[in-house]
């Protein structure tokens, strides 16, 4: 019984490691929901913070009302199964389930516990839910409509670089909704008359024969297929493409602030904030089944005019003045 209380404490403790003290001091009322959070990457990785932040606006404190079981698969599909049965044993009052891996491993583990996915690029094909509006089963969540804006990345690098015949693109070949997305990608640039190099990694160690491959593939360009991985190796991919003077657009904007050239896709702090207000309405009692799998409503566009210079390239009036942000 020791060794049960002991882990139930340690349980709880880890779970409020994550938010602030003052918060963590106050007296529990009413019924404390217990919310698994199922992570791909590592800890320091900063996914989830904007979701914690909006459930705390909408009055969900650690410590007070709910308990998150959080679990990190630190980059590793076959944990990520194994965390998701972990949490399914738990009986959590419900999963919040970050990327397409994420989704389809709580998927597995569990058809009765409500999950909450974001970060899924296409979850219809992935398996995920088998319609967007009418989910039918135990989970929902936001589309990344990530498969559909392959084509809009293109023609951006275009526009950006209109001299780009060949177009590297950098993905994680262990993901399965980066296989859907790059998918995607080689049939967008098939009808823009532009060739795909495709290059895939998965771990660390992939990253140089991925860019001896593009060193000598004769490219123009660099398109980069966001997941965690890639995200938590972008600056990596930032200086690679800078080195080889080779025009890069990205899917998310932490690319850009890290030196990338440009990247158009959904804004993710909404993402991650809306997935937080379907946590707040299956915890008052909605069922997924009834909860439409939601599209993002907000995209962006950021500009760095440093690494353009660099490039030597002239960005379109028409780009600067769809720009959300221009970085100097």
């Amino acid at each position: 019984m020791f060794d049960i209380r002991r882990r139930e404490f340690m349980t709880l403790l880890g779970g409020a490691a994550a938010w602030p003290f003052a918060a963590r001091a106050q007296r529990p009322v009413g019924k404390i929901r217990h919310l698994g959070v199922l992570l791909p990457g590592p800890p320091e990785s900063s996914m989830g913070t904007a979701t914690r932040d909006r459930l705390r606006e909408l009055g969900y404190t650690e410590g007070r009302n709910i308990v998150l079981e959080t679990r990190w698969a630190e980059g590793s599909a076959e944990r990520l199964t194994e965390l998701a049965e972990e949490l399914a044993g738990l009986n959590v009052d419900a999963i919040i389930a970050f990327t397409t891996p994420a989704a389809i491993a709580a998927r597995k583990a569990t058809k009765t516990i409500p999950i909450i996915f974001l970060f899924v690029g296409d979850p219809v094909g992935a398996g995920v839910v088998p319609n967007l509006a009418h989910p039918d089963g135990n989970a929902t969540g936001i589309s990344l409509l990530a498969t559909e804006l392959s084509a809009k990345r293109l023609e951006i690098l275009l526009e950006t670089a209109p001299k780009t015949s060949r177009v590297a693109m950098l993905w994680n070949d262990s993901n399965t909704g980066m296989v859907l997305r790059a998918r995607e990608a080689h049939a967008a640039a098939a009808k823009l008359g532009v060739t795909i190099q495709s290059n895939g990694v998965h771990n660390p160690m992939n990253f140089d024969s991925a860019f001896a491959s593009i060193e000598s593939g004769q490219v123009n360009a660099l398109l980069t297929l966001v997941d965690p991985f890639t995200l938590q190796h972008r600056k990596r991919i930032v200086e690679f493409a800078a080195r080889q003077h080779l025009p890069a657009i990205y899917e998310a904007g932490e690319f850009v602030k890290s030196g990338g050239l440009i990247c158009y896709g959904p804004n993710l702090v909404a993402i991650e904030r809306r997935a937080a207000e379907y946590v707040d309405k299956i915890i008052k009692g909605a069922k997924p089944a009834d909860l439409p799998v939601e599209q993002p409503t907000k995209f962006e566009m950021l500009i760095n005019m440093g690494t353009a210079k660099a490039l030597g390239l002239s960005i379109p009036q028409s780009l600067m003045l769809r720009a959300d942000e221009v970085i100097e």
